[in-house]
C-alpha cells in the first residue's frame, strides 16, 4: 500500500505539525490563527583561539569589520529564512535586532538575535537562522587565522505571542 493511500493515522502527524495524517511533509495551515505580536530571541556562541579573538576585538581582521558584516548577514538571513527552511512561512518582519558580546575569558563571541512580526506564526526559525548565519559569517571572515572555531549552544531563549503566549528557556547552558 502506498503512503498516499494509507488511511491509518501516522503517529508523526499528531506529534509534529509539519506532517499530515499520511506522514507526508506539508506546510502548516495558519489561516485560522489570529494575528498577534510575535517575538523570538535566540543566541549562540562561537569559540576561537585567543589570537583570533584579539583580531576581532581590535578590529584587525584584513577582510574588514567582522561584527558589522556579521550583523548585516544575520539580519539578511532572518529576512530570507523561508527561502532556506523548506516549510517555513514567508513573514513580513517588523524588527530584527542582532547583538554581539565578546568574552575575553573564554575567547568567544555570543550572538543574540531578536526578531519580531505581527502575524499568524512565530519567528523562532528566523531568530535561529539569524544567529547561525551571524556566527557563520564570523567563521568565514576569520577562517584564515583559525579554522578550528566552534559554534555551539545555538538555541531559542524566549518567545512571545500566539496561542501559547510567553515561553522562556530554562536550564540552558549559554557559554
Amino acid at each position: 500500500m502506498s503512503q498516499e493511500n494509507n488511511s491509518k493515522t501516522n503517529p508523526l502527524s499528531s506529534a509534529l505539525s509539519h506532517f499530515n495524517d499520511a506522514g507526508q511533509a506539508h506546510m502548516v495551515d495558519v489561516g485560522a490563527k489570529n494575528e498577534t505580536h510575535r517575538i523570538a530571541i535566540a543566541s549562540g556562541t562561537i569559540s576561537m583561539l585567543a589570537t583570533t579573538f584579539e583580531l576581532i576585538s581590535n578590529g584587525n581582521v584584513k577582510k574588514g569589520d567582522v561584527l558589522g558584516i556579521a550583523r548585516i548577514a544575520a539580519i539578511m538571513a532572518a529576512k530570507r529564512t523561508s527561502d532556506l527552511i523548506p516549510l517555513c512561512h514567508p513573514l513580513a518582519l517588523t524588527k530584527v535586532n542582532v547583538d554581539f558580546d565578546l568574552d575575553a575569558q573564554t575567547n568567544s563571541v555570543r550572538c543574540t538575535a531578536q526578531v519580531e512580526t505581527i502575524g499568524k506564526t512565530g519567528v523562532e526559525m528566523e531568530a535561529l537562522t539569524a544567529v547561525q548565519i551571524g556566527l557563520l559569517t564570523i567563521y568565514d571572515m576569520c577562517k584564515a587565522a583559525d579554522r578550528g572555531m566552534v559554534m555551539h549552544h545555538i538555541h531559542v531563549l524566549e518567545k512571545h505571542g500566539g496561542k501559547s503566549g510567553h515561553w522562556l528557556a530554562h536550564n540552558v547552558e549559554t557559554a
